[in-house]
């Protein structure tokens, strides 16, 4: 299997931005660590949206850049981010218990493998010198009223992220209900997965590179 021959492919900030265009005003939203964290920089203060992250903070701004980076200011990934007006801070306690009572509307993770069914593996990539870092994903993938993931399609070595079923320890089943990536968006759940949208590839070339028969969102 290999790498397609895709015409374009999505940056990481067309990425963000494709995924902020789905979250609904008024939203709370958690951002999980890594390319998800892009997410905030796309979403302006207007868009409604209020930010959590897990180490006890609600009202997370963009990133923070020169004179507005602050050392005790940080999501849960230890990037630097602002704070909006109305922002408010917490015991990390509270932050779980909001993520385990349902209080997050949208919650955007990172993934190693996503199932056509929506099971989630993002904690470990099972090699023996492998660091676990799971955090909070096992708690916001089946705490969050939607849990979407954002990753590239492929790893560098070419090999598919969404897969038929996942080989890596699972963080959650069945809790992913959307995939946004680079070269495609796919839902996923109990049908299996359906193509939203392609980016320089074409429905069968993406059949091809996943090894995966694939519907059509409708």
């Amino acid at each position: 299997m290999t790498a397609p021959a895709a015409t374009c492919t999505l940056t990481r900030r067309e990425l963000a931005a494709r995924v902020a265009a789905d979250i609904p005003h008024g939203a709370y939203v958690n951002l999980g660590i890594g390319l998800p964290t892009l997410v905030a920089d796309q979403l302006p203060a207007e868009a409604g949206v209020t930010f959590h992250t897990e180490n006890g903070m609600l009202g997370m701004g963009p990133t923070a850049e020169g004179d507005d980076v602050d050392p005790d200011l940080v999501n849960a990934g230890k990037i630097p981010v602002t704070e909006l007006p109305g922002a408010s801070y917490f015991h990390q306690a509270d932050s779980f218990a909001m993520m385990r009572g349902g209080h997050i509307d949208v919650c955007v993770l990172g993934a190693f493998q996503v199932s056509v069914t929506g099971d989630l593996a993002n904690w470990s990539t099972g090699e023996p010198d492998a660091v676990p870092a799971v955090g909070g994903a096992m708690d916001l993938a089946v705490g969050a009223r939607r849990t979407v993931v954002m990753m590239t399609l492929l790893t560098r070595d070419g090999t598919p992220k969404v897969v038929e079923r996942c080989t890596l320890p699972l963080t959650g089943v069945g809790c992913v209900s959307r995939v946004y990536t680079d070269l495609a968006v796919l839902d996923v759940g109990p049908d299996g997965a359906r193509v939203v949208e392609t980016y320089g590839i074409t429905h069968a070339a993406l059949e091809d590179v996943l090894g995966l028969r694939l519907g059509r969102a409708t």
